[in-house]
C-alpha cells in the first residue's frame, strides 16, 4: 500500500462484534491489536478519532462461562456489566504501548434525545478529541431498558458521528461491503450508492435473504443518517488488513455512500434523530407539499388527527394521510390544544382557545423533512 496523507481529519470508527470476537464469544485480541496500531497511526497522522465498539456482551460471556445469549433483560446487563470493564482493559493494554489514553463513555437514548444531555456529551468528546484522548463509546446497556435504548451500535456511531460533526463514518463488518443479486442469483459488490432510496434498500434487504447475512439493515440506516447530516459512510471488512489505514488514506474499500445533497444545519440534526417523539400529527396532502415543497410551516388549517400525549416544545412526528412519516419537529400547541383548532385557520386560534401562542404549529425552523 502506497502511503497517502489522511483525506480525513475527524472520523467515528463502528467496530462489531464479529471483528472483535472472530466470530466467537471471546474477545480476540490479535483483532483488537490490529485496529488499535491502524488507529494510533492516524493520530499520530493529526487524524481525531472516536470508536463505537461492541463486545461487552459477548466478552462477559465468556468470563461468565456463558454458552449462549441470555435471555433475560437482568442477565444480559448483568453479562454488559462484567464484560464492558475487560474490553476496556483490553483497549487500554494495547493503546499503552503507543501512549495514547482512552475514555470510556456510555450513552443511552436520553442522552441523545435532551438537547442539554446532548450538548454536554458533544462538549465532552470533543475536550478529549481536543487534548489528543481516543474516546471509545458504547450503550450503556447495564441501564438501558426499551424505553430508553437506542437499538443497535449500527445507530449509535451514526448518532455520534452527527453528534460531533465528524467527517466520515466508518462501519466495520465481516463482509466486504453492501452486495446485491443479479439475474443469476451471484451476488454483487456495490462499490458507491449515491441516494438510500427504495430500491437501494430492497436490493440490500433481497440480498440478505439470499446470503442469510443479517445487519446491513441497521447498516444502511446508519448510513443514512450520517450522509444526511453531511457525513461520508463507508462499510468495509475490518478483517482486510490495513482497512482503516486505506479507507483514510482514500483508497477506495467497501461499499462507499455519498453526501446527501441537503445537508441538516447543527440545531436540525438534533430535530431529526435526538428526541424521541411523543406524539403524531396527521396532515391532509396540502399541507405534506406546503412543509416538503415550499418550505412553509405547519399551520392549523392542514391537520387531520393528533395522537398522542405532548406538551408545548416536544417532539412529535408529521405523518401524511396514508400514515407515512415525512418529518419530524417541536410543536408550539399542546395535543389538548390541537385537537380543539386543527383543521381551523389560523385567525380562528384565539377564538377557540381565548389565546394564541403562534401563528404555527410547527414552525419552519423547528422542522425537518425526512423524506
Amino acid at each position: 500500500m502506497k502511503e497517502k496523507k489522511p483525506i480525513f481529519k475527524r472520523i467515528v470508527i463502528k467496530i462489531g462484534t464479529k471483528i472483535l470476537t472472530g466470530g466467537g464469544f471471546k474477545l480476540d485480541e490479535r483483532e483488537i491489536q490490529s485496529v488499535v496500531k491502524q488507529v494510533a497511526k492516524l493520530r499520530r497522522e493529526g487524524v481525531e478519532i472516536v470508536i463505537v465498539s461492541s463486545g461487552a456482551i459477548a466478552s462477559g460471556m465468556s468470563l461468565l462461562g456463558l454458552k449462549s445469549r441470555p435471555g433475560s433483560l437482568p442477565m444480559l446487563q448483568a453479562t454488559a456489566a462484567v464484560g464492558q470493564i475487560q474490553l476496556m482493559k483490553v483497549y487500554e493494554h494495547y493503546f499503552q504501548k503507543d501512549e495514547i489514553t482512552i475514555a470510556q463513555i456510555l450513552l443511552t437514548k436520553d442522552n441523545l434525545s435532551d438537547r442539554r444531555q446532548y450538548l454536554i456529551a458533544k462538549n465532552t468528546l470533543l475536550s478529549l478529541l481536543h487534548r489528543r484522548v481516543i474516546p471509545i463509546v458504547n450503550e450503556n446497556d447495564t441501564v438501558a431498558t426499551n424505553e430508553i435504548k437506542i437499538g443497535d451500535n449500527d445507530k449509535l456511531s451514526a448518532l455520534v458521528a452527527n453528534l460531533i460533526s465528524s467527517d466520515c463514518l466508518i462501519i466495520l463488518t465481516d463482509v466486504d461491503g453492501l452486495y446485491s443479486i443479479d439475474k443469476d442469483g451471484k451476488r454483487v459488490k456495490i462499490d458507491i450508492v449515491r441516494k438510500i432510496d427504495k430500491a437501494i434498500k430492497d436490493m440490500v434487504y433481497k440480498s440478505e435473504e439470499v446470503l442469510s447475512r443479517g445487519g446491513m439493515k441497521t447498516k444502511l440506516e446508519a448510513a443514512e443518517i450520517a450522509t444526511s447530516s453531511g457525513i461520508q459512510c463507508i462499510i468495509a471488512n475490518g478483517r482486510k488488513k490495513d482497512v482503516l489505514l486505506k479507507i483514510t488514506y482514500g483508497y477506495e474499500v467497501g461499499t462507499r455512500f455519498t453526501l446527501s445533497k441537503s445537508r441538516l444545519k447543527e440545531r436540525k440534526k438534533w430535530i431529526a434523530f435526538g428526541p424521541k417523539a411523543k406524539g403524531k400529527i396527521y396532515v391532509d396532502q396540502g399541507a405534506k407539499d406546503a412543509l416538503k415543497y415550499r418550505g412553509k410551516s405547519l399551520l392549523s388549517a392542514g391537520i387531520l388527527k393528533i395522537e398522542g400525549d405532548f406538551s408545548y416544545g416536544d417532539m412529535v412526528v408529521v405523518l401524511d394521510e396514508k400514515g407515512e412519516t415525512f418529518a419530524r419537529g417541536l410543536t408550539n400547541y399542546s395535543k389538548d390544544e390541537l385537537e380543539k383548532i386543527k383543521g381551523l385557520k389560523t385567525d380562528m386560534i384565539r377564538e377557540k382557545l381565548g389565546y394564541k401562542y403562534y401563528d404555527e404549529i410547527i414552525h419552519r425552523d423547528n422542522l425537518v423533512i425526512l423524506k
